[in-house]
């Protein structure tokens, strides 16, 4: 995984970078737990069951560690999912959910490559 992946997957890598203190061999270490995450299976699990807290609480998780990296095809669904659920008891997040397992899979195939 280079930089030009990162950012031809859609990663503003210089802000991501810059949160790193410029050093690239610890930003892409961040990047490749990512796909890994535990919160993408608690947020699925919880959305599945209805639970809506649980929901907001690994969205929330999830939402602060892609934007600290940038990860911006990632962090847009999830930062919808997350402002989705902080206003309703209720909601559908079937799209959004689509695109998030995309992403992470796309993220993790770049990882991995």
């Amino acid at each position: 995984m280079t930089i030009g992946d990162l950012a031809a997957f859609g990663a503003n890598t210089k802000e991501g970078l810059q949160r790193c203190m410029g050093n690239e061999g610890f930003y892409l270490r961040l990047v490749k737990m990512i796909p890994g995450d535990s919160n993408f299976q608690k947020l699925y699990d919880a959305l599945d069951g209805g639970n809506w807290a649980g929901a907001f609480e690994a969205a929330h998780a999830l939402k602060g560690a892609l934007g600290n990296l940038s990860l911006t095809p990632i962090y847009e669904p999830v930062f919808e999912i997350t402002e989705k659920l902080r206003a309703c008891t209720t909601v559908d997040c079937t799209e959004l959910i689509a695109v998030i397992r995309q992403k992470q899979e796309e993220l993790k195939r770049i990882c991995e490559g």
